[in-house]
């Protein structure tokens, strides 16, 4: 198994564009949850085949950068602060760190996985650049939603545990 899944705010710089679309020819399968300006297009023959962009846009502003990069089943995970853009990359100075912990990187995969099952706000591009939304025949699924449930069942669960000790 191999594959890239990117959560950012904007994909816009031309190198990264190049390197998904060289990935994806390669026969890399790449998912791209970009919420706001995305600057690739999906469906190019030979260049795109094995992309798949969605957005979401809901009632919180997600600010989180994951990067996923997985070869041979082995994944490796990153959380940043810089989006995919030319300010970003060159003008600034951001981080990226990996996630070493099997707990938290277990975590972290639950999360992105919560955000491609979204079935309430998930927008899919379409090959001219616009998006549609998401329609498929899965139970719906609202990824905020479900943060904020777990949320609230983690006050429980600690509020318990302090009524117990």
């Amino acid at each position: 198994r191999c594959g890239i899944y990117a959560k950012v705010n904007a994909l816009v710089e031309e190198g990264v564009i190049e390197a998904l679309y060289r990935a994806s020819a390669a026969g890399v399968p790449i998912r791209l949850l970009v919420r706001g300006m995305c600057a690739l297009r999906v469906g190019v023959p030979g260049v795109s085949d094995n992309i798949e962009v969605r957005s979401i846009v809901g009632q919180f502003l997600e600010h989180s950068r994951v990067y996923r990069f997985e070869n041979d089943g082995d994944a490796s995970i990153y959380l940043g602060s810089a989006d995919l853009m030319p300010r970003n990359l060159f003008r600034r100075i951001e981080t990226l760190f990996p996630i070493v912990s099997p707990g938290m990187r277990e975590h972290v995969d639950e999360i992105l996985e919560w955000f491609w099952r979204d079935t309430r706000k998930a927008k899919v591009m379409q090959p001219d650049g616009t998006y549609q939304l998401r329609t498929t025949n899965d139970p719906p699924f609202d990824v905020q939603a479900e943060f904020i449930a777990e949320a609230q069942r983690q006050r429980k669960k600690k509020l318990a545990l302090r009524e117990n000790a």
